[in-house]
C-alpha cells in the first residue's frame, strides 16, 4: 500500500509539473499573440519628424553607436523612440533596421529649428506627445508627416537654409576700440557686409572653406542660392544680427568659414579680392567663425513636393502650421542660449582676437616661417586632421 501511495504521489507531481509547463506555454503563447495583435494595430510606416533642438552640450546631431563618451542629439532621440514604443529596442541599437536618415548633420554645439529625420515607426496613438515625454525640453518633435516608402530625407532634400546669429561688434574695424554693449552697426557697414555676402551666390569651388578637400575634388564645388545679413536688433543690451544662407548642400565648417572671411574683410584684415582668390587652386588661409550662432533653419523638398505632395496619399513637406511652434522654440531655447553663452564665454570676442595671426596676403604653401605665420601653419595642420563630412556646416 505504501508503494501505491508513492506511485500515486509521483503521478500527481508529474501532473502538476505538466500543468505548470502547460500554463507557462499558454502564457507565452498569449503574450506572443498580444504582441502580434499590437503590431497589427500599429504597423510600421515611413514618416518624417520635424525636430528642433538647442545643440549646446552635444557633440553634434549624428549618433556614434558604441561610443557613449560624446553625447549627440540622436542618442536622446533614439532613446525616446524606444521608450515611447515607436521602435523595438534592437532598432535603436542598429538604426538601419528602421531606415533612419537625418537630413543634415549639425556640428558640435550647432542648433536646429527645422531639422528633418526620416524613419520607419509604429504609428501609436498620441505619438508626438509620447516621444516628447521622453525627451529633454531643449529637444522637441514639432511635426510628423507620412512619406513614400523609399523616402530618404538626405537624398530627397533640394536645399538647406542656415542662419548665423552674431553680435554686430564683430564687424567693427580693427583700428577702433569696441565696447560690446555700446557698439551699434551703421548702415554703410551693413551694406558692405551684404555686398560681400552676395559674392558667394552661384557655384564656386569651396575647397578653401573646409578641410581635406583638394582644389581638384569635384565635391568641393557647391551651389549657393542666397546669402544676406538682416537688420540688427538688441538683446540683453548687445546688438545682434542674423545672416541667412540657402544652399544646395554644405561641407564641414563651410558656412562658418564663409562668414569668418567676410568678417576679416570688413574689419580690415583682408582685401575684398581674397574671396575671388579663395575659389582658385592655391591654398588660402580662411578663418573659421565660432560655431555658437549657427542654426539649421529649414530644409527644402521642392522636387518631392511637386511629385508626391498632391497625389492624394501624401502631404507636401511644408510646415506652415508649425511655424508658430518653431518661432516659440527659438525664442525659448535657441536665442537665449546663443546670447547668454556669448555674454558669459565671449566666444566671438575671443575669436576676433585671433584674426591678427592669419596671413591673408599669401597662400599657406608659400608662407615664410616667421613666428606669426607659424601659428597659422599650426592651425592649418590641426584643421587638416579634422574629419570632413557633408552637412555639419
Amino acid at each position: 500500500s505504501q508503494t501505491k501511495r508513492l506511485s500515486s504521489s509521483g503521478e500527481a507531481v508529474e501532473r502538476l509539473e505538466e500543468n505548470g509547463h502547460e500554463s507557462k506555454r499558454l502564457k507565452k503563447d498569449a503574450d506572443e499573440e498580444y504582441a502580434e495583435d499590437q503590431s497589427k494595430k500599429s504597423p510600421k510606416r515611413k514618416i518624417v519628424l520635424l525636430m528642433a533642438y538647442s545643440g549646446k552640450g552635444y557633440h553634434g546631431m549624428q549618433r556614434n553607436v558604441g561610443s557613449s563618451q560624446f553625447k549627440t542629439i540622436e542618442d536622446d532621440l533614439v532613446s525616446a523612440l524606444v521608450q515611447s514604443g515607436c521602435i523595438p529596442e534592437n532598432h535603436g541599437e542598429d538604426m538601419k533596421k528602421m531606415s533612419f536618415q537625418r537630413c543634415a548633420r549639425t556640428d558640435k554645439g550647432v542648433s536646429a529649428a527645422g531639422q528633418i529625420v526620416s524613419l520607419k515607426v509604429r504609428l501609436i496613438d498620441d505619438i508626438l506627445e509620447k516621444i516628447n515625454n521622453h525627451l529633454p525640453s531643449h529637444i522637441r518633435i514639432l511635426g510628423l508627416k507620412r512619406v513614400t516608402g523609399g523616402f530618404n530625407s538626405k537624398n530627397k532634400c533640394d536645399a538647406r537654409t542656415y542662419s548665423y546669429m552674431l553680435p554686430t561688434f564683430a564687424f567693427a574695424h580693427k583700428d577702433h576700440e569696441v565696447q560690446e554693449e555700446v557698439f551699434r552697426l551703421d548702415k554703410e557697414t551693413l551694406e558692405k557686409v551684404n555686398k560681400l555676402l552676395v559674392c558667394y551666390k552661384g557655384t564656386h569651388n569651396f575647397h578653401n572653406f573646409t578641410s581635406q578637400k583638394g582644389p581638384k575634388d569635384p565635391s568641393a564645388k557647391r551651389y549657393i542660392m542666397e546669402m544676406y545679413c538682416g537688420e540688427p536688433f538688441v538683446r540683453e543690451n548687445i546688438e545682434f544680427a542674423v545672416i541667412k544662407v540657402k544652399g544646395q548642400s554644405f561641407m564641414m565648417h563651410q558656412i562658418r568659414k564663409m562668414i569668418g572671411l567676410v568678417i576679416a574683410i570688413v574689419k580690415g584684415y583682408a582685401a575684398e579680392s581674397i574671396i575671388e582668390r579663395s575659389w582658385g587652386e592655391e591654398k588660402v588661409d580662411v578663418p573659421k567663425a565660432p560655431g555658437l550662432g549657427l542654426v539649421l533653419e529649414r530644409v527644402h523638398f521642392e522636387k518631392y513636393n511637386r511629385r508626391f505632395g498632391n497625389d492624394g496619399l501624401h502631404e507636401p513637406l511644408e510646415w506652415t502650421e508649425e511655424e508658430e511652434k518653431i518661432a516659440a522654440f527659438k525664442e525659448q531655447y535657441i536665442y537665449p542660449t546663443i546670447i547668454n553663452t556669448e555674454r558669459e564665454e565671449k566666444s566671438m570676442m575671443n575669436w576676433l582676437n585671433t584674426l591678427s595671426i592669419h596671413d591673408f596676403n599669401s597662400s599657406v604653401v608659400g608662407m615664410p616661417t616667421n613666428n606669426k605665420n607659424s601659428k597659422v601653419m599650426i592651425e592649418t595642420i590641426l584643421l587638416s586632421n579634422e574629419s570632413c563630412q557633408d552637412e555639419v556646416a
